[in-house]
């Protein structure tokens, strides 16, 4: 093509184009137009149409036929070349450019992204133009018009959204359905592939529903109301891309029940504060009939606490203390105590919890001491005890013994006893010869289904011979049979009182146990020579928790009801359903105890309909419910006082003695927390201790180092004091032990009026005790409180020795704590008098530090620096008319630094603690004290002045030289 052209050169030349010849302009644009007839002769090809697809987010466009222009002028340079495509349309966002101008090669494409969702297609006109003449672009001639059509393809933009964030649907329950509802979401991109959802998916596993691909929601099985109220699934959606959805629907089914008679709006966990009283625990129930005809409803609520301690939430306290609290006759004897020095015999049983519940495994008893239990029982006695027994094992059961009065040797007989046998109680009484020579009632049986039930009962023998009477929880039996036996003879053969078993001296190779007790038993007591009322037993047994009613008074007309004597069982009745549902809104549990045993009590609701007519009655279903009694706040108990204290022998000995706690103070504290007042801050909880009330069941006082010596010492306490406060105490030579449920002031009086007395002092040197005090027989206990009594001794030395430790000055030199100025004028006609002595008074003090001294100074040099505060209270009282002048001579000849009047001074004082602390053996306590008011008041300036080689002063180690 090229030469082609060249060969064209020397013809338009020589017609004159391009040459530099004419005549001005004019003649130029004659020419060109001339030159454009004869060379641009055709118009440029195109094809009439065009088809076109364009990705969006993408600039080429694909088209179909290609974008190529032709010209028949080829190839005429210029003419014959193609320069440009126009597009005509407004704000397309699309342009044609030429790729090659020779071939007519052109390209389409976009000049800003293409977006699908807004256009999907687009139509306009283009147009080729030649490159005309020359290239100034003159004398172009373009094609004809072709239609371009581009279609836009979508891309996979956009996730599927649900219409709805939320769908609910309400179902009955036992119903399967085609569908329950449909969900629906929508997708945004323009295409039908990626714009239409092909699928519907459950995220939410192991739920019976299934969903197709419209979006309906099935069940896959029948629905139940009391299985599950409500279900929550998660739907997705996918688009025919597979693209999912981007976030996932809730939908929310709730189960409608089937109407179903029953009690509706009840808690099944119902959790109790310990100490917030009266508690309602159904404030919202009411009977659903389903519009049953009733004509009359029978209420039962149940509260089973059969499994915590004895049948239910009872006072944990010694069975003494519980005698005493219901207003039981003295004398009571429990042969089943917690184990003790004084009560040893229950140490080798099996103990069942913390309420001292012996448990016996058919191998074991236990031997009651002599002398705890009187031989004779006399006509009158009263035998209490808690029981948990079951069935007897075996086909023909043996004799279960629970408490047995035998022969100790030779014989076997049973003098009385109490026993179990085939489910039956029986309760022996052999009377003796002397007291009754004719054929008597000896065996009483009682047969009762509550002996076998497995669960606590409360068992009060009353005999008041020939009559015996059970009570059992309270209320009065009879016995079934009473068989008759001749009295047994008089011997001289000792007794053998035994609990669990019967003790078998005779007839046998060795004495043993036999008829062993299978069972649990608890509070085992004998009153000799009295019985018990019906109201003291009512109370012994009485539980302190139970159901009650709020406001009696409003409850509506014609209900009745009836508790039980424990209060664990309520009967309800009436006609009105309405009333009914009232009146058990105002059922409350009560539990009056401080410290109620934590954990769990079932509750039962039973109903009895009647309904009008021959009717089919509806049924009512039981309501099972249970209370969570929480744990009580526990009670931290302190003992304080002073832990060590100085008296003179002469006090021991006194009739009074010495005061062992005069200012002991015993303190119930608990941790209670509190939040940090910031509430922007996540600190922790601060625990504050808050002081609290409540009882105390005993205190026992200890002996340590050794058991009281009774020929020479004692603890004493004035038993009007313990009688007006209503407690009790026993002693021994390990102690003394104060009981009876009472309050910690009451405990705090006793104590202040307990005195130890020493007969023979002047070989004693320390006596230490221990206190220690307990709330619900030792569930909650106090810190160990220990005191340290010692005593002060005088020693007489003989005045050939010339031993004085103080230098005892005339009566008219007596000093008084006057002005600085008149005690200088005293030390001044003192310090003369003494001059003389310096020496021999220097080595007696050293011989007496070393030889007799050391020890007692080092002790009381401790108790005077843990007696510095105490002493500060009564300074200002102290006493000082009686107190002598003396001086100490080290104290003039030493220590440089210090000048004599101050030095005589501290002379002075430490000698007058001296006198005052050993003046007299008659002093009493007080006037012991206003001596340690003494010590204290100049002990830090007599310390402070120390050097080495040099006397050191205190009233502990003075000993007084009598002549």
């Amino acid at each position: 093509m090229l030469p082609g052209r060249l060969c064209l050169v020397p013809l338009l030349l020589a017609l004159g184009v391009g040459s530099g010849g004419g005549s001005g302009d004019g003649g130029d644009s004659r020419r060109r137009r001339l030159l454009a007839a004869k060379v641009n002769k055709h118009k440029p090809w195109i094809e009439t149409s065009y088809h076109g697809v364009i990705t969006e987010n993408n600039d080429t466009v694909i088209l179909d036929p290609p974008l190529v222009a032709l010209d028949k002028d080829a190839p005429v340079p210029f003419a014959g070349e193609i320069c440009a495509f126009k597009i005509h349309g407004q704000e397309l966002p699309f342009e044609a450019v030429v790729l090659n101008k020779t071939s007519g090669e052109g390209r389409l494409r976009a000049k800003s992204p293409i977006d699908c969702e807004l256009q999907k297609e687009y139509t306009f006109i283009i147009q080729a133009y030649d490159c005309g003449v020359g290239p100034q672009e003159a004398a172009w001639k373009k094609s004809h018009k072709a239609v371009v059509h581009i279609q836009v393809k979508d891309v996979n933009e956009f996730a599927p959204t649900f219409k709805e964030p939320a769908y609910k649907a309400i179902v009955t329950e036992g119903k399967i359905y085609d569908s329950i509802l449909q969900v629906e979401a929508i997708d945004e991109d323009c295409s039908p592939q990626y714009s239409q959802i092909c699928n519907y998916e459950i995220v939410t596993t192991d739920v019976p529903f299934a969903i197709d691909r419209n979006g309906n929601i099935r069940n896959t099985e029948k629905l139940s109301f009391d299985k599950q109220h409500q279900y929550e699934i998660l739907v997705t959606a996918y688009d025919c891309g597979q693209k999912p959805a981007a976030q996932d629907t809730l939908v929310q089914v709730d189960v409608k029940p089937v109407c179903k008679p029953g009690w509706q709006d009840w808690t099944k966990r119902i959790e109790y504060q310990p100490g917030s009283g009266s508690m309602p625990l159904f404030p919202s129930i009411h009977l659903e009939t389903c519009d049953g005809a009733v004509s009359s409803l029978q209420v039962t609520a149940e509260l089973q606490t059969n499994y915590i301690g004895k049948g239910c939430d009872r006072e944990t306290y010694s069975e003494k203390s519980l005698q005493k609290l219901c207003g039981a006759s003295s004398g009571i004897i429990d042969l089943l105590p917690s184990p003790s020095a004084a009560t040893n015999w229950t140490a080798g049983l099996l103990v069942d919890s913390s309420e001292m519940i012996f448990k016996f495994d058919g191998r074991q008893g236990a031997k009651i001491p002599d002398g705890i239990v009187p031989k004779n029982l006399t006509d009158q006695f009263t035998i209490t005890m808690w029981m948990k027994h079951g069935p007897s094992p075996g086909v023909r059961a043996e004799k279960e013994t629970i408490l047995c009065n035998s022969d100790k040797t030779e014989m076997n007989r049973h003098h009385y006893a109490l026993y179990v046998h085939n489910c039956r109680l029986v309760f022996l009484l052999r009377k003796d010869f002397d007291q009754a020579d004719t054929f008597r009632p000896a065996e009483f049986h009682w047969k009762l289904d509550q002996i076998c039930d497995k669960e606590w009962h409360y068992y009060v023998i009353n005999v008041e011979f020939p009559v015996v009477t059970l009570y059992m929880d309270g209320a009065t039996y009879e016995p079934y049979l009473v068989t008759n036996d001749w009295p047994i003879h008089p011997s001289h053969i000792a007794m053998q009182l035994t609990v669990g078993a019967c003790w078998q001296g005779g007839e046998v190779a060795k004495p043993r146990f036999a008829q062993f007790f299978h069972g649990s038993l608890a509070s085992l007591t004998i009153r000799p020579g009295k019985m018990e009322s019906q109201k003291v037993i009512s109370c012994l047994q009485a539980c302190k928790e139970g159901l009650d009613i709020n406001s009696l008074e409003s409850l509506g007309q014609g209900i009745k009801y009836h508790f039980n004597p424990s209060q664990s069982v309520l009967v309800m009745e009436g006609d009105d359903i309405g009333n009914i549902n009232r009146a058990l809104q105002k059922v409350s549990y009560i539990n009056s105890r401080q410290f109620p045993t934590a954990g769990v009590r079932r509750l039962r609701l039973s109903s009895k309909v009647q309904c009008f007519g021959e009717d089919v009655c509806i049924s009512i279903p039981d309501v099972d419910a249970y209370i969570m009694v929480l744990q009580a706040i526990e009670p931290q108990i302190t003992l304080q006082g002073t832990e060590r204290f100085w008296r003179p022998a002469a006090q021991f000995e006194s009739a009074r003695g010495v005061t062992l706690f005069p200012d002991i103070k015993i303190v119930s504290t608990f941790a209670k927390t509190e939040a940090s007042g910031d509430t922007r801050t996540t600190a922790p909880k601060s625990a504050v201790l808050e002081e609290m009330l409540h009882n105390l069941d005993f205190c026992d006082i200890l002996v340590l180092g050794g058991d009281l010596d009774p020929r020479q010492e004692c603890l004493e306490l004035n038993h009007s004091e313990l009688h007006q406060r209503h407690l009790d105490a026993t002693n021994s030579t390990a102690g003394y032990s104060i009981y009876g449920v009472g309050s910690m002031s009451r405990y705090e009086q006793v104590l202040h009026h307990l005195h130890y007395r020493n007969w023979h002092p002047s070989s004693l040197e320390t006596r230490r005790f221990r206190i220690k005090c307990s709330e619900l027989n030792g569930r909650y206990t106090s810190n160990e409180f220990n005191l340290e009594v010692s005593v002060l001794h005088e020693v007489k030395v003989s005045e050939k020795e010339h031993v004085n430790h103080l230098i005892v000055q005339p009566p008219f030199l007596q000093s008084v704590h006057h002005p600085e100025s008149r005690s200088s004028i005293q030390r001044s006609s003192v310090v003369p008098s003494i001059a003389t002595v310096v020496i021999i008074i220097s080595v007696c003090m050293l011989v007496f530090v070393v030889a007799m001294g050391v020890y007692r100074v080092r002790i009381a040099h401790q108790h005077f620096l843990q007696e510095t505060e105490a002493s500060k209270e009564t300074e200002m009282d102290w006493d000082d008319s009686a107190l002598t002048i003396t001086v100490n001579p080290m104290e003039k000849h030493e220590g440089p630094g210090h000048g004599e009047d101050e030095t005589e001074g501290e002379e002075e004082e430490e000698a007058e603690e001296g006198m005052s602390s050993s003046s007299s053996g008659s002093d009493d306590s007080e006037e012991e004290e206003e001596a340690g008011t003494g010590r204290g008041r100049h002990g830090q300036s007599g310390t402070s002045s120390q050097s080495p080689g040099r006397g050191t002063w205190n009233t502990a180690g003075i000993v007084n030289i009598w002549k």
